[in-house]
């Protein structure tokens, strides 16, 4: 198998594995005062400790939630909730993760303002309109560090000074850049940030939601696990082996970095060489260096992945969480493709199980099968 759906989820890093094994073991509840409980609470504490060392802040301030979803939600409905008094609305960017966009609406339909801040066309958000967006009824505003398609980095710093100087938080979905660049939290200025350990080779359904001090949110309430500020008894299994995870990705960067970033290019050069016309989404911008987003004009990007799948390669036409919508991608849209061209793109993401091999694989594959659709698409 060629593997290159690294933004979709990550293979499990070997030392995330081994952590799991090792907290499924200790079978006691992290809350309880015996032995048993005792030992799960030394792991979910050295795991804490270990996801806040490698984002440079301090444990008490993580809270350890399912994953990215879950954190968002908290974020952002726990910050609406506990806003100042005439401060209800909430600003968003048009390439938010759908889980932040779908809130969003469902919040507008209840009566909280909403204000959509578009991106250029290299897929980065406009600031002069975010300053503009921005009021003094502003509540939150969200703003991705690198988006999941694209790969492309946004101006999370000044984003986050535009919405203090208003009075308002930021809330920065972290997810994509966490273990693929250096994440320095307290340099980004940011209230909320959200991570998920399946981005950086650990486990499904661990995550974690940074709260910078001195922040308030209302909480999931029903127990007083994670200080208070999210019920239920945490998944120690799936913690331990995101703090592995985290810090085996964040000690392989120095390397990382290059390899597969040089990957990354190599593979977008031999395809925009073997297919003139192809479009990068996101070239002029920062992107992530493991994410190529490619557009093949005249081709179906449903059909390219199926035609992938029988040659062994795994590949995705945008977010995994939006796979079978017919609704083109939001991202492409907001930078400014055609509905043609949107369905017309594929996302190749790599990542630390990549190899040179895999980039051999898809070159050699890839330009023959776009070449095949396009014929079909064009017969009378």
């Amino acid at each position: 198998m060629t593997y290159l759906d690294h933004n979709a989820i990550t293979p499990v890093r070997p030392e995330a594995e081994e952590a799991v094994l090792g907290a499924l073991r200790a079978f006691g509840n992290p809350s309880s005062v015996h032995a048993a409980g005792r030992d799960a609470r030394a792991i979910l504490d050295g795991a804490r400790g270990r996801v806040a060392a490698a984002l440079r802040v301090h444990p008490r301030d993580l809270v350890f939630t399912s994953g990215a979803t879950e954190s968002a939600m908290l974020a952002i409905r726990g910050a609406l909730a506990t806003a100042p008094a005439g401060r209800t609305g909430l600003v968003v960017t048009a390439v938010e993760h759908p889980c932040v966009l779908d809130l969003a609406r469902e919040l507008s339909r209840g009566g909280t303002p909403v204000q959509v801040v578009p991106v250029d066309g290299r897929g980065v958000v406009d600031l002069e309109v975010l300053r503009q967006a921005v009021g003094g009824e502003t509540a939150l505003v969200c703003c991705m560090l690198a988006n999941n398609e694209t790969g492309v980095l946004q101006p999370v710093a000044e984003a986050a000074d535009l919405a203090h100087a208003r009075g308002a938080l930021l809330f920065c979905d972290a997810v994509q850049a966490a273990g693929k660049i250096p994440v320095d939290l307290p340099s980004l200025r940011v209230d909320l940030a959200a991570f998920t350990a399946q981005k950086f080779g650990g486990p499904r359904g661990a995550g974690a939601l940074w709260i910078a001090p001195g922040v308030r949110l209302a909480p999931i309430a029903g127990g007083h696990q994670e200080r208070g500020r999210r019920a239920g008894t945490e998944n120690l299994p799936g913690v331990a082996g995101m703090a592995a995870a985290l810090e085996a990705a964040v000690a392989a960067l120095p390397v990382d970095l290059e390899r597969v970033g040089r990957l990354r290019d190599r593979l977008e050069s031999g395809l925009v060489a073997a297919l003139p016309g192809t479009r990068v989404n996101g070239a002029g911008a920062d992107r992530l260096p493991n994410t190529l987003s490619i557009t093949f004009p005249g081709s179906d990007g449903e059909t390219m992945l199926m035609a992938l799948d029988l040659e062994g390669i795994c590949a995705s036409a945008g977010a995994a969480c939006t796979s079978g919508s017919t609704t083109p991608s939001h991202v492409l849209s907001a930078m400014g493709l055609t509905v043609e061209e949107a369905r017309a793109t594929l996302r190749l993401s790599l990542g630390w199980s990549s190899t040179d091999a895999d980039v051999d694989q898809v070159l050699r594959i890839l330009p023959g099968v776009v070449g095949k659709v396009r014929t079909a698409l064009s017969a009378p």
